[in-house]
């Protein structure tokens, strides 16, 4: 089938199974065949600029029949925000068990997938060996959707990025991934965020302290929103102490405290590969910062990008931070914005970023003078979501501190590099 009359083949493939066409597919693949490349097709459902119809499971069906028959422009899809089900993904998984398959990326977060179609999509990774992301956060495939996902890593070697964010996971499954990681050598990145924990005694962050003992391959790890106390960061901290592979670790919206930071920072002194380190909506406090701020300032440390917004720091905190920034030369992301900005920090911030120290577009921050008072204003920015991804011909494009032009960003989200000034309400 020529590239040029794919959206033809697509509207066939409708009249045949008498699927009413969605106009947003043919529009994607009319633009899709302008390059002669490898590409994404992007159909999600959130695209604010354009009134977009939300792909159902029919709409999928033909699509997945569309792409069988066209591998150059399968190397990924991007479905996110639709209202696909699990007999959508019945269709899709087509893509990944035919022989010679060109997906290497596939993301259907916040669709309407539950346990079935992740024991489905479980099932089809198992014999497949090109699919490198596979991205579900949002869809509440529970506990035993998720056991069936840790199941297939015992097998499947090529996955590099899995990430399970608010998926409804519960300690079994999360323990379940701990485990499987100590073996797995593929993946990369994982995201398990948001789970459903009730218990009090921090089992996971024991099971993914033992984990990054062993393991030597993941870079990036998510652990938002997961109740861990300082307890737990005890915990992390001592198989932290001994990983020397991992450069994003994500602990936002968790209950730290200075004690836990405490630990943080004495590791971040010995520790030459963590780069990118996020705390934003935990509870520091000056201490804390005091604390971080001794590390950042430690010859050799090599943190990059931080983010303690929302930790109740006051102005004893905040400023041995930007102090910290004078000494510190690798440190070039700083986010602060949700906490108490008085005029002394606003004054020591605004100077960071006049002489260059923090570039405007790497910090949540712009200061301005109103009747000669300092003040700072939020901006839209905030630490990268993803430190490893791939591009459209599976190619790893990570391992890069480059934002101005990093493409692990999320192409729903700001760049770093937006001037947009904003004042929204806080959120985790």
């Amino acid at each position: 089938m020529a590239r040029q009359n794919m959206f033809e083949f697509y509207a066939a493939v409708c009249r045949e199974h008498e699927i009413q066409i969605n106009p947003y597919i043919i529009q994607v693949l009319k633009d899709t065949t302008e390059t002669d490349r490898s590409v994404t097709l992007k159909l999600t459902g959130n695209n604010r600029l354009t009134n977009v119809q939300r792909l159902s499971d029919d709409d999928v069906r033909a699509l997945s029949e569309c792409l069988r028959n066209n591998h150059s422009v399968s190397a990924g899809l991007d479905v996110r925000y639709n209202n696909i089900t699990d007999e959508g993904v019945g269709h899709l998984v087509g893509l990944l068990q035919e022989d010679g398959s060109a997906l290497r990326s596939l993301d259907l977060m916040f669709n309407n997938i539950q346990r079935d179609g992740a024991e489905v999509l479980a099932k089809s990774l198992q014999c497949n060996s090109t699919l490198l992301s596979l991205r579900l956060s949002g869809n509440k495939i529970g506990n035993r959707g998720a056991m069936h996902l840790a199941g297939v890593l015992q097998v499947n070697s090529t996955l590099k990025e899995l990430q399970l964010a608010d998926c409804d996971l519960d300690t079994q499954s999360v323990i379940a991934f701990a485990i499987v990681l100590k073996s797995n050598r593929a993946l990369v990145s994982v995201d398990i965020s948001r789970p459903l924990l009730f218990s009090h005694q921090e089992e996971c962050a024991v099971h993914f302290s033992e984990m990054l003992v062993v393991n030597s391959s993941l870079v990036e790890l998510h652990l938002g929103k997961m109740g861990m106390t300082n307890t737990g960061m005890e915990r992390l901290t001592e198989g932290l102490r001994l990983n020397h592979s991992l450069r994003y670790l994500d602990l936002r919206c968790n209950r730290v405290t200075r004690d836990g930071v405490r630990l943080l920072a004495e590791l971040l002194k010995q520790n030459q590969t963590l780069e990118i380190v996020d705390l934003s909506s935990n509870r520091i406090e000056d201490e804390g910062a005091g604390y971080l701020s001794e590390a950042i300032a430690w010859p050799g440390c090599a943190l990059r990008e931080l983010s303690v917004s929302s930790n109740n720091i006051r102005s004893e905190g905040l400023l041995s931070l930007a102090r910290a920034l004078t000494v510190n030369t690798t440190l070039n992301h700083l986010y602060i914005w949700g906490n108490h900005l008085e005029e002394s920090v606003c004054q020591a911030f605004r100077e960071l970023i006049a002489s260059g120290r923090l570039p405007p577009e790497q910090t949540d921050v712009s200061a301005y003078e109103v009747d000669g008072r300092v003040f700072l204003a939020e901006l839209f920015h905030s630490l990268r979501r993803n430190y490893y991804s791939t591009n459209g011909s599976g190619t790893n494009t990570s391992f890069t501190s480059d934002t101005s032009t990093d493409p692990l960003t999320d192409s729903t989200l700001p760049p770093h590099g937006e001037s947009q000034q904003i004042v929204p309400l806080q959120s985790c």
